[in-house]
This record gives C-alpha cells, sequence and structure tokens, in this order.
C-alpha cells in the first residue's frame, strides 16, 4: 500500500534503493510513485475518449469552465454535448477527419477546450500558436505544421496567411456547430490510433530554435491518467486556468478539468499578471493555482494580497522557473494552509517531477520527485557516463508522455533523443538521497566564466533574496579575457536607489570569486514568455546595445 504518494520498499527490485528510486544495475532513477496501468497500446483509442471514459454517467451538472472576466459558463454536460456537436459538424461541413491538421490562432476562450476535445475525437490535429506572434512568425509555424485549416478569432484572423482557410471562433457559423444536432448521431466515431500524433506544440525545444512537437494520444493519455490517478491526493472544486491554452502547460490543465470534473476558472487575452490572477481567485473561490514563480513571490507580499479572500485555496502549483526558497518561505508564512507544490516539465516529456503532500511540499528547493511512469538518468555532460546521486549532469528521461519527435527536423531528433528512446532535456539537473529532483539550469544558457561553467539561475536566487529587487536576470555579457562575465538586469522595488556596487557588493560575499556578479543594468522588466519563463536571449541582445540604464 502506498503512503504518502510512494511506494513501500518491498514494491521494487533488489537493485533499486527504495529512498532515492536509483537503480544500482540500470544506472537510471525509478519514480517512487505508485504503478499504474495505461489502456494497451494497440487499443484504438483517442484521448478524448479516454477522458470520456473516466467521467461518471449520468454528468454532474456544475459548472465545467467559467470566463474570469465575463461570468459567462458552460457545464459539463453542455461541454460534452458541444465537444460532440462540433466534431461532427466539422466533419461534415469542413471535412475533417484522421491526420489533418487545424492551426489556431486565439487567446484562451470558452470555445477552445470544446473545440480541442472535437479535433482529438476526430483524429485532427490541433497546432494553437501565440496569437502574439508577429505575422511573419506565424507563416513560418503555418509552414511548419502544414495545416489543412485554421481557427481564429477576428482580432488575430488578419495575421494568417491568406491561402490558409480560416474559421472565426467567434462566428454566428462557429456557435450554431456547438449547438447543431443534425449530423452528430448519423456520424461515427472516428478510428484514432494512440500512436497517431494528437497535436502539434511549439516550443523552443532543447537547443534553442523554435519547434514543432509531435505529442501524441498516447502521450496524453499517460499525462490524464497521471492526473486521474492523483485525485486520492484531493480533486481540486475550481481551479485557475491563466496559462494560455497554446502552450503546453495551459493545454494539460485544460485536460485536467475535463479528467478531474473541475471547475476552470479561465483568464483569457494577454498574460494575466498576479494581481489579476488572485482577484479571479478571490471572486470564484478558487481552490488551485497553477502559476509562474512571479505570482507566488507576489502573494508572499501584504500589499498583493491585501483586501482578498483567498481562504478557499488549498494548493498553488509553481513550475516554468526555479522559485527562491526565501520566496517560498514567505508564502508559507502567509499561506500556511495551503500546500505548494514544485514541479518539473516541458512541452517535449510532458510533467516530470511533481511535489504531493505536505512532507514533499516543505522542500522547497526541489522540483518534487519523479511523476508516475517517468524514469530518468543523470549524464556525465563530457563522458556520457550514467551519474548517482547526488552528482550533477544532463537530465535524460523516458516515459509514455515523451514526444514523437519534432515536426520535419531530423538532425534535432537525433541530437535530442538517444538510441534506447531516452529524450535528453538540455538541463543541468541532479537527485538527492531522497529522490527530490534539483534542476541547476540549462545547459545552454550557462555562463563560461574561463575555465569555469556559471549558472545564471543560481545567481538569479540570490538576487531575489534582496529585499530591494522585485525581479532579477542574469545572462553572458562577452569579455575579452574571460570570455563571458556574468552581468544582472534587475527591477528595484519602488522607491529603491540600490545600486550597481552595492549589487555586486552583496553577490560577491556570497559565492566564490568565479561566479560574481561583474555588470548590472537597472530596468523597468525582464521579458518572459507567456508562462513566465526568463528570454534570457532578449536580454543578451540588451546587453550589446547602448540603451541600457546603469544608474
Amino acid at each position: 500500500m502506498a503512503e504518502n504518494g510512494v511506494n513501500p520498499p518491498s514494491a521494487f527490485p533488489p537493485s533499486v534503493d527504495p529512498r532515492s528510486g536509483f537503480d544500482g544495475v540500470t544506472k537510471t532513477f525509478r519514480s517512487l510513485r505508485p504503478a499504474f496501468t495505461l489502456p494497451s497500446p494497440t487499443v484504438p483509442l483517442s484521448v478524448a475518449s479516454y477522458a470520456f471514459s473516466l467521467l461518471p454517467c449520468p454528468l454532474p451538472s456544475h459548472t465545467a469552465i467559467i470566463d474570469a472576466a465575463t461570468g459567462a459558463a458552460v457545464s459539463f454536460p453542455d461541454l460534452l454535448s458541444q465537444s460532440r456537436s462540433l466534431a461532427a459538424s466539422l466533419r461534415a461541413h469542413l471535412g475533417l477527419s484522421n491526420g489533418h491538421v487545424a492551426f489556431i490562432l486565439s487567446p484562451n476562450s470558452l470555445e477552445i477546450p470544446a473545440l480541442y476535445l472535437a479535433l482529438l475525437s476526430l483524429g485532427a490535429v490541433p497546432a494553437p500558436a501565440n496569437p502574439a506572434s508577429t505575422p511573419a512568425e506565424i507563416a513560418s509555424l503555418v509552414r511548419l505544421s502544414n495545416p489543412t485549416v485554421a481557427f481564429a478569432v477576428s482580432s488575430t484572423a488578419a495575421a494568417l496567411p491568406r491561402h490558409l482557410p480560416t474559421f472565426l471562433l467567434d462566428s454566428p457559423e462557429f456557435h450554431s456547430f456547438l449547438t447543431s444536432t443534425a449530423t452528430s448521431t448519423a456520424t461515427r466515431a472516428a478510428e484514432v490510433r494512440q500512436s497517431d500524433v494528437a497535436a502539434i506544440l511549439f516550443s523552443s525545444g532543447t537547443t534553442g530554435q523554435v519547434k514543432a512537437v509531435k505529442l501524441t494520444h498516447r502521450s496524453f493519455i499517460a499525462l490524464a491518467a497521471a492526473v486521474y490517478a492523483m485525485r486520492r491526493e484531493g480533486r481540486p472544486k475550481a481551479m485557475l486556468l491563466a496559462a494560455p491554452m497554446f502552450h503546453m502547460m495551459g493545454f494539460v490543465l485544460a485536460l485536467k478539468g475535463v479528467v478531474l470534473l473541475t471547475t476552470t476558472v479561465l483568464m483569457g487575452g494577454n498574460r494575466a499578471g498576479a494581481t489579476e490572477m488572485l482577484r479571479a481567485a478571490a471572486q470564484y473561490k478558487v481552490t488551485e493555482i497553477t502559476a509562474a514563480p512571479p505570482v507566488v513571490v507576489a502573494m508572499g507580499r501584504p500589499e498583493v494580497v491585501a483586501g482578498l479572500d483567498l481562504s478557499a485555496l488549498e494548493r498553488v502549483v509553481c513550475g516554468g522557473a526555479p522559485l527562491h526558497p526565501a520566496s517560498a518561505e514567505r508564502f508559507m508564512a502567509r499561506f500556511p494552509r495551503v500546500k505548494l507544490s514544485q514541479g518539473y516539465g516541458l512541452t517535449e516529456g510532458g510533467g516530470v517531477s511533481l511535489s504531493i503532500g505536505p512532507d514533499e511540499c516543505s522542500n522547497v528547493r526541489s522540483a518534487g520527485r519523479l511523476h508516475y511512469n517517468v524514469e530518468a538518468k543523470i549524464v556525465d555532460t563530457v563522458t556520457g557516463e550514467a551519474l548517482s546521486v547526488g552528482q550533477e549532469g544532463e537530465l535524460w528521461i523516458r516515459g509514455p508522455a515523451v514526444m514523437k519527435g519534432y515536426v520535419g527536423d531530423d538532425e534535432a531528433n537525433a541530437s535530442t533523443f538517444d538510441s534506447d528512446g531516452w529524450l535528453k532535456t538540455g538541463d543541468l539537473c541532479y537527485f538527492d538521497h531522497d529522490s527530490f529532483l534539483y534542476i541547476v539550469d540549462r545547459l545552454k544558457e550557462l555562463i563560461k566564466y574561463k575555465a569555469y561553467q556559471v549558472a545564471p539561475a543560481e545567481l538569479e536566487l540570490l538576487l531575489q533574496s534582496l529585499p530591494e529587487i522585485m525581479e532579477a536576470a542574469v545572462v553572458p555579457y562577452p569579455h575579452e579575457e574571460a570570455g563571458q562575465i556574468p552581468m544582472a538586469f534587475v527591477v528595484r522595488q519602488p522607491g529603491s536607489n540600490l545600486s550597481e556596487a552595492e549589487i555586486i557588493d552583496f553577490v560577491a560575499k556570497k559565492v566564490a570569486p568565479y561566479k560574481k556578479i561583474r555588470k548590472v543594468a537597472f530596468v523597468d522588466s525582464i521579458p518572459k514568455s507567456a508562462t513566465g519563463k526568463i528570454l534570457r536571449r532578449e536580454l543578451s541582445k540588451q546587453a550589446l546595445s547602448s540603451s541600457i540604464s546603469r544608474l
């Protein structure tokens, strides 16, 4: 019997250390989570059909999705009815079927979950993109994914290539498809293989360039099954979804809401700030929030949460970037009854690790323990040797949620996978003796100072411990003698007069000489992706420009 989300020692073969999960024979790390059985991979099954199979009959009538801005809502029976009607209409009127790619350019909206479920049930492949992308970027993504049709809204449609047939989600015709009954009963279910591509999600990849990630129905079935298995830890009543649904995190959270029969409070438009998210959480009595570190940092500040009733909140899941332990501790001091779960994942590999339960959540420096059905290796970046507990190296993962590969990029596929199917994450990590995973930094982002490697994330966490610093990012700056030096971009708290010299001196007292910050720029904001990851390449470009203030 599993205890606290972890298997007892008797559940493992003798070669596996039941404490760390390290297998001394294979030199791999095993998940300590209780195993569960996935459907046989040979059974035809779409992730939509699998998700529907987990739901009770009859369905409860409570709200499935509610728009935080307008209060418009869709119930669970209506969501399933809409997705089935839409699938039948898309097949009958647009001819969509197995393997057809549907490019999607839309902010979060009530229509997106029904559209995803409809396409997935047909075997058609949603390929959602960031609606803030430029027309040139969108044209590139369209060439990469080769769609049959596009779905957009009135405000984004003009950015699409003219040759691509486009259907508007905010049109009367689309809304008629959601409620049509003429074709839904006459259309037989599509036969979808689990190995078929379910979705194409765009990612910067493990090598830096934008890539189209092919994720199979099997990938999402594994993720849905893991979410369903976690219901024993508590099923959230209401979940805030602020992450964009064109991103892996938002895509999976939308699926999670269906699988767990959780009311999803949806935030749309541009990326929501911490204040807007917390107001919505208070208004709709949200019990679970998934957010990037800036939101957790903000929640630790009394002025941000003043006047907000967050008494319903039970859990905050934090991922996308490292969270400083001091920020985690401030959060826990302000919200002692709320579990703070930290996790790690990537578009190419799904959820890799997560903290589950109070004991795991108390380890604020780690990214949790390996998720269900995930195995990992830590590999020496020079020798290729598999390493043991406590040793830093590149994290490799393997499991049913791992992607099928990148679209049309054999070179990237060859460099990302080894011959045994291990996916190389590009992240420098290690496991401790209690099976917790620690993320040191991106290998590609390490600063090469003389013969030393400096992890930007380590310096960023240190900088964020200064009360006068609101945000910070560290990038390499070219240096003739050293090759590269660490340069910090800093957003000061309002009213702060913190100087470059004070920052440099503070860090110098805390780190080895080769890790010192040697240059500081003060800025108004740190550029981030839609999910809160620091865009270091943009900062590196700024570092070389003449527009930076060093006051």
